[in-house]
């Protein structure tokens, strides 16, 4: 028996190329948004829609998306992009996640996989959600998909969605973090007839230096917990929308209280406002995640930035803060997939 050391090993790696992907969205749906998406030739991954095992509830008179101007409030008449103005660049939505459950859109990728004339190098990241025991098995899931498909597959865990009731976002809490990674990790190591892919976690727009702790102390506790002394996490995904915004439809008429949501109007913000608390976001992680005395375990970590990137500015700007990735949700909606050219023009070819 060897007394050397056992070597820490990083996870799977996301290697993306061009870095420049879309978000998990409500654009990101169906398998003809998925065909276009895929189809984009400046983009290097395809983000689902997240999804759970058995599929969300979805109501349309409930859970629904608007864009607004963040300077006079002023909403769209219609959820449509054509019909947004230019200065129209947020959304708010009070959406849950997906009513296609996980099995429907592996079965988007495989038919995806099989109208490719050759094996292709680009990615899809497959976003899911669940209890842990239900996230543990879309990992199995997806990685099993993995031996049908000819490109590579990676998982997003959203633990961040706002817009759930009565159920926090366990991204907030050490503990809930730390049930999710065990689960996985206990997965990864009882399977090794599958392929191992990378995964990542959605983080919420953090706003208080505590919030940021509770992550990295559940990052740093699954590394200790592993062989090797390095967490299983290959990426973070920075950030999920804003929680408990309100956009007023009509100040004339206030009393009335005409909300831009239905209900209470209550819903996540994205979009050009939510940019600069992404950017805080992007920096922050990418400064914990490198300090000395963790880097070892966790600076492997890669970030794919999100947050109100509406052009190459915006891609700029994230990249410069840390952000491996650049992803990009609102913008696909006001633009649609052009968003992606038009920021690979802009950037000469220079990612």
């Amino acid at each position: 028996m060897s007394d050397e050391p056992i070597m820490a090993e990083a996870p799977p790696t996301l290697e993306i190329n061009p870095p420049l992907i879309n978000s998990s969205n409500p654009w990101a749906t169906t398998l003809e948004d998925l065909r276009a998406l895929y189809a984009c030739p400046s983009t290097g991954a395809v983000t689902t829609r997240t999804s759970l095992t058995k599929g969300f509830g979805h109501d349309p008179a409930k859970h629904r998306y608007v864009f607004f101007d963040p300077a006079t409030h002023s909403p769209s008449l219609h959820p449509d992009s054509v019909h947004a103005s230019p200065t129209q660049n947020a959304s708010l939505n009070s959406l849950g996640y997906s009513p296609l459950a996980l099995e429907k859109y592996l079965g988007f990728i495989r038919t995806i996989s099989d109208e490719q004339p050759t094996p292709s190098s680009k990615w899809f990241i497959v976003s899911v959600t669940g209890t842990p025991e239900e996230v543990a098995d879309s990992y199995k899931l997806i990685a099993a998909a993995k031996l049908t498909v000819d490109f590579p597959l990676a998982m997003e865990v959203n633990l961040s969605c706002p817009n759930i009731p009565n159920k926090p976002p366990p991204a907030y809490s050490r503990d809930a973090l730390v049930q999710y990674l065990e689960k996985l990790q206990n997965t990864i190591d009882l399977h090794h007839e599958l392929p191992r892919i990378p995964f990542g976690l959605k983080t919420p727009p953090y706003t208080h230096s505590t919030e940021y702790q509770e992550l990295i102390s559940a990052l740093e506790s699954s590394a200790e917990s592993s062989v090797g002394g390095v967490t299983p996490v290959s990426f973070l995904t920075a950030t999920n929308t804003l929680g408990s915004c309100l956009v007023i439809s009509d100040i004339l008429e206030i009393s009335a209280a005409t909300f831009a949501l239905p209900g209470y109007g209550i819903g996540g913000m994205a979009g050009a406002p939510l940019h600069p608390l992404a950017l805080g976001n992007v920096a922050t992680l990418r400064r914990m995640l490198d300090e000395d005395e963790r880097s070892g375990k966790l600076g492997h970590i890669r970030i794919i930035g999100i947050g109100g990137v509406l052009d190459v500015a915006g891609y700029h700007r994230m990249r410069k803060v840390g952000a491996a990735i650049v992803g990009v949700g609102t913008g696909l909606g006001l633009k649609g997939v052009g968003i992606f050219g038009e920021i690979e023009t802009a950037l000469g070819g220079q990612w």
